[in-house]
Formats: C-alpha cells, structure tokens, sequence
C-alpha cells in the first residue's frame, strides 16, 4: 500500500490507497445466483482482474 498510497497519473488523476486493517467474517457462502445478481462491468484490458462494481436499479 505504500507504494501506491499517494499517486498521480500521467493524466493527472489523483490515487489514493488505505490499508482496510477491519476484520470480516469468513465462511460465508454465496449461491451461483446471487453472484449472476452482481452487476459487474469488466473492463477491456484483463477484463477477470479489472471490473466495476456497478449498482443494480430496481424499479
């Protein structure tokens, strides 16, 4: 994390990185179906390793 904690890209986007050091349970199972529910946008470079989280809308 320290090596990426305060950085700028050449565009001149600002990152910023933070060690999460809380702990979460472990063990919890997630079904096929509640992970299809997941609405993820891969993006087009290793698309597997970098996605978006986007939210799901319910009308």
């Amino acid at each position: 994390v320290n090596l990426i904690a305060n950085t700028t890209t050449s565009a001149g986007l600002k990152v910023r990185a933070q060690l999460d050091q809380n702990e979460y349970p472990k063990g919890i199972k997630v079904s096929d179906e509640e992970l299809a529910q997941v609405n993820l946008k891969q993006e087009d470079f290793q698309g597997k390793w970098n996605y978006t989280i986007l939210p799901n809308c319910y009308a």
